[in-house]
């Protein structure tokens, strides 16, 4: 199903035959011209109704690309409860930080829900990607949004480092 399909199933067809004339023409322009023909005449109707600003529903569909099919990906490096587990004592100790800065002075603190929806996210990274200047490597530089440091300082602070 693509969003074409959901587009035009909320759509009367106000008049089925011309649609049906639309849908033969297209056919015979393959049967008669091949496929590359049709997709060039496609283009430009699609180009020309961007012109016209219809307001085509977008078909934009993204290959592959950097990426590989489920089917071959590797198993989840680490313990997924463990790192669930862990994921949620830090977003605990981070709602814990904000909430105490805000007692001291109003306007302190972070966003909780800001950590709290990317957490996997940046768990995943600590845990299985981002390196550190082991080896004599330089590491890597990462940017954290602001709002999210609680959450990273009350990682630090579970493993011991604050």
């Amino acid at each position: 199903m693509t969003v074409a399909d959901n587009f035009l199933r909320q759509l009367p067809d106000i008049d089925p035959a011309e649609t049906q004339e639309w849908i033969d023409s297209l056919d015979a322009i393959i049967a008669a011209g091949g496929r590359e023909r049709a997709r060039y005449i496609v283009a430009k109707l699609l180009e020309r109704s961007n012109e016209q600003r219809v307001g085509v529903p977008p078909t934009t569909s993204t290959p592959y690309i950097n990426t590989i099919p489920a089917s071959e990906q590797p198993f989840f490096p680490g313990n997924e409860q463990v790192e669930r587990r862990i994921r949620r004592f830090i977003r605990w100790n981070a709602a814990a930080m904000v909430i105490r800065a805000n007692k001291t002075a109003d306007g302190i603190g972070g966003h909780l829900s800001t950590f709290a929806s990317s957490a996997s996210l940046y768990e995943v990274g600590f845990n299985h990607f981002f390196k550190g200047k082991d080896d004599g490597l330089v590491g890597d530089h990462i940017y954290f949004q602001g709002h999210a440091a609680p959450g990273v300082y009350a990682r630090a602070y579970l493993e011991g480092r604050l």
